[in-house]
């Protein structure tokens, strides 16, 4: 595995993704300094605690299908890590998290409001990013904003009259994980100049690739310990969630599952009932029709992919579908 998180990178397109991360990872941080101190140190919180990057990654080896040189490129990679790291914001005010990329939640350590005025505090720091990059970049972030409102709105309705439950879900993946990391390689592909062919098909690519990289999560929320995920796991059990794994389980007509079904069809409070239901589920072979799931739609990332030019590139985004299965074996 590369420093990059992609196996068998080829050393030219490794050294340059790793020159164009640092230039990531740089502007992500002298982008976010403001006036206010709490401001700059609650903003700095998340960003400073790293997290997989995967989104700014997509955005540059999408570029080199064009002029990877261009203005806006690193610009438009910052945008959308900076939108993913807004969310979790808002996301871990919802979730009550306590715990987000391996430390204390922003909202645990400075409450609710500053939590959730820090996130539109890092949206307006991408609203200026973007106004440098044009109009087309605009309103590609402002159809992706729509969706993750979307995708949060329908979790929290949840399914309605007739919805199948497991149907509802991956549509709230798709708004609410895919649609940023599509949008990732769409800017990456639109900034540099890239044909719109390719642009397309990495779009598409980057939906499924963002759906499979969550119900990685799932599992992985399920099958490791805190420190392989950087979140508490079982977080979702507490606040009745539905997961892939859980709606695996709900749709069981086994007898001894009935007790675990009722358990969650509702917030688990007593962490005793927690660790006791994250046992039961390791074991249960909803578990493993879960992985079974996710390779499926990782299968259907690497079919996307059929119509890009054999490269360098392009191996490297088959590699990342390898290296998302990997993470939740």
């Amino acid at each position: 595995m590369t420093k990059i998180g992609i196996p068998g990178l080829a050393p030219a397109l490794e050294a340059e993704l790793t020159e164009g991360m640092a230039k990531v990872e740089s502007l992500l941080l002298s982008h976010i300094q403001g006036d206010y101190p709490l401001v700059e140190e609650t903003s700095r919180h998340l960003v400073a605690a790293g997290g997989k990057r995967l989104r700014p990654l997509l955005t540059l080896l999408a570029s080199q299908y064009g002029d990877k040189n261009k203005f806006g490129i690193i610009e438009s990679a910052v945008v959308c890590e900076l939108t993913h790291v807004a969310t979790l914001y808002h996301d871990d005010v919802m979730d009550e998290a306590k715990l987000r990329r391996g430390v204390e939640s922003a909202n645990n350590r400075w409450g609710n409001t500053v939590a959730i005025l820090t996130g539109d505090y890092l949206f307006a720091k991408v609203s200026a990013l973007l106004a440098d990059i044009g109009p087309e970049a605009v309103r590609l972030q402002a159809s992706t904003f729509e969706r993750l409102v979307i995708g949060q709105i329908m979790e929290t309705q949840g399914p309605q009259n007739g919805e199948d439950p497991l149907e509802h879900y991956l549509q709230v993946v798709a708004d609410k994980t895919g649609s940023l990391i599509a949008a990732s390689a769409r800017f990456g592909a639109m900034v540099s100049g890239a044909p719109n062919d390719i642009k397309e098909t990495l779009t598409v690519f980057g939906e499924k690739i963002g759906i499979a990289f969550q119900l990685a999560d799932d599992v992985i929320d399920i099958a490791s310990e805190s420190h392989q995920s950087g979140k508490t796991p079982g977080t979702d059990l507490r606040e009745g969630v539905p997961t892939l794994v859980t709606l695996n389980v709900m749709k069981s007509t086994r007898p001894e599952d009935r007790e675990l079904i009722e358990l969650l069809q509702a917030p688990i409070k007593d962490e005793a009932v927690v660790a006791q239901v994250l046992e039961t589920l390791r074991s249960h072979p909803a578990l493993q029709e879960s992985r079974d799931q996710l390779q499926q739609i990782a299968r259907d990332a690497r079919i996307a992919l059929g119509p890009l030019p054999v490269n360098d590139v392009t191996g490297a985004l088959f590699s990342l579908c390898d290296a998302i299965i990997d993470r939740s074996a």
